[in-house]
């Protein structure tokens, strides 16, 4: 596949939008609309607004950093290829279930979690298993971004990204709940369809594939260095038997060196081989190395199981602002408030912490960290595999971090030169009081500007309501833009999700949007007849 041009597409944008506030005066909302003339944006500008991204949005891009470390690390064990190994030798067959359970849970944590960056921490795994089974990248792109847009479409219970939406059009957690689960099953529906017509029409068979790695497992081609092809010249002068015997000695020294370099992580009396893998040429850096030998398994699964749950624990809104349970936040405040004589150790030992229902993404840090440090200890790495493998790991991860800067750069530009409201302004006049197409257009727009959720619902709904007035349409209102900003999400250049995994996985944007453009149609034509239907009830 070409190299991917995701970083091109965003500055394209961002100097875009530079030329947009050149072109369209600036205007804000604060209880009355009012025009401040063009502020323009200057060319300092263009250099020092990334630093302004990274200072309100760094910790997402660190965090991305930090996953690709954590893999960088697991790349390093070679149980973790095993790990993969039996995973996928498990689904033989079945890959297409495991695809739509893939679909299922990162729409729904999306959904009902808001997580979006989160999931992160499993994309790599879920990337490697669907690769593993022998679908291509543009497979895994559909399940992985696909999977989350319609979640962000079907937003239900995800406080953190709909809180500005809630409070603007005064509306409670739990409206129309059974419209947005309506969305969120339907989006999944045609996602898989098209995913799986996509896998039809390519004639990807992932179950030869499979049968393929297990026949390369266990043919074993041994992995050799390359100065084994200088020791195979001997001196003529020597006898055949001492010439064959020397070689020998020499090919097996230079095969446990190779194994040696291939796989430190690997303990004296385990007997690793490193082997080639066939026609996984564009996926060297998306799937860890094939390793032969035996090797316990068990460490990975429970550590994916705890952070699953932890996450799911950690992120749903189970407060006030969510299903009213109280037991999180009671049990923090006992746990920090204890004292062991007359004085609080877990609070001041623990510092802040955020009760589950509460956390952001920068709380993910610590246990990420005592996981990778647990599966350190229990595979005995060497600390300078560690490092060496979080530094491999983290520059793998460095385009999608540096495009997370870049795509919160534009939306930097846009609120420092606010010329967006005045096109908003100007499509709402078309109509008066609520109209679905103007609010649908407003909708899309505000979304592309914006990319983050909070930033998208303060930009346009204060100066919406104030034009459409009538609070009876707010909640098809509110069904409208949440679910539009799923589908953009799914296509605009300044989606996180999407440019990120896109350049992670090495794919064009230009590629994505022609395969995914059926999908991505037919979304929006069956959200734009729940629209209507809403509006005719």
């Amino acid at each position: 596949m070409k190299k991917n041009n995701t970083v091109k597409v965003v500055l394209v944008v961002m100097l875009l939008f530079m030329l947009l506030t050149w072109i369209i005066p600036a205007a804000y909302f604060s209880g009355e609309y009012a025009e401040q003339g063009r502020i323009q944006m200057g060319l300092f500008d263009l250099f020092n607004y990334p630093l302004t991204s990274l200072s309100y949005f760094g910790y997402i891009a660190f965090f991305i950093v930090l996953v690709g470390g954590f893999y960088g690390i697991l790349y390093k064990i070679p149980a973790y290829r095993t790990f993969l190994d039996k995973m996928v030798a498990k689904f033989a067959g079945k890959g297409k279930l495991v695809i739509a359970i893939f679909m299922v849970l990162l729409a729904v944590i999306t959904s009902i979690c808001g997580l979006q960056f989160g999931l992160a921490i499993f994309i790599p795994l879920i990337v490697s298993i669907i690769l593993l089974m022998g679908y291509d990248k543009i497979v895994a792109a559909l399940t992985v971004v696909g999977s989350i847009g319609v979640g962000l479409a079907g937003s239900t219970y995800a406080y953190t990204n709909l809180s500005i939406l809630l409070s603007a059009l005064q509306l409670k957690i739990g409206y129309e709940i059974e419209i947005r689960f309506v969305i969120l099953l339907v989006g999944l529906i045609v996602l898989m369809f098209n995913t799986f017509m996509y896998i039809k029409k390519h004639k990807i068979n992932g179950k030869n594939n499979i049968k393929l790695e297990k026949k390369t497992i266990k043919k074993v081609e041994v992995v050799e260095a390359k100065e084994e092809d200088k020791e195979k010249k001997v001196k003529t002068s020597k006898t055949t038997t001492k010439a064959t015997s020397k070689t020998t000695s020499k090919k097996q020294s230079t095969n446990k060196k190779a194994a040696k370099n291939y796989n430190k992580a690997a303990t004296k009396d385990e007997n690793i081989i490193v082997v080639k893998e066939n026609g996984t040429n564009d996926n060297d850096e998306l799937v860890p190395t094939i390793v032969g030998g035996k090797h316990k398994i068990w460490p990975f699964v429970i550590s994916f199981l705890l952070l699953f749950v932890l996450i799911i624990l950690a992120f749903v809104t189970w407060g006030e602002n969510g299903f009213g349970i109280t037991l999180f936040e009671d049990v923090t405040k006992n746990v920090l408030e204890y004292e062991l004589f007359d004085f609080p150790l877990f609070g001041k030992l623990l510092g802040t912490v955020n009760p589950f229902g509460e956390w952001v993404i920068t709380d993910m840090f610590l246990p990420l960290a005592i996981v990778t440090l647990l599966l350190v200890i229990i595979y005995k790495v060497k600390l300078e595999d560690v490092f060496d493998g979080f530094i491999k790991g983290a520059k793998k991860a460095l385009a999608p971090a540096v495009l997370v800067i870049l795509i919160y750069t534009c939306l930097v530009i846009v609120t420092y030169h606010p010329f967006q409201l005045v096109i908003y302004k100007a499509i709402l006049g078309l109509s008066k009081g609520f109209n679905i197409a103007t609010t649908a257009l407003v909708g899309i727009l505000a979304s592309l500007f914006n990319a983050d959720p909070s930033y998208v619902y303060q930009s346009v709904l204060p100066y919406y309501t104030s034009v459409v007035t009538n609070s009876d349409n707010y909640s098809i209102v509110a069904i409208m833009f949440q679910s539009l900003y799923g589908f953009t999400m799914l296509v605009g250049p300044t989606s996180v999700v999407l440019m990120s995994v896109l350049a992670y996985l090495n794919i064009n944007y230009k590629d994505w949007l022609k395969n995914a453009w059926k999908f991505l149609l037919e979304f929006l034509i069956i959200l734009f007849i729940i629209f209507i239907i809403l509006a005719l009830i």
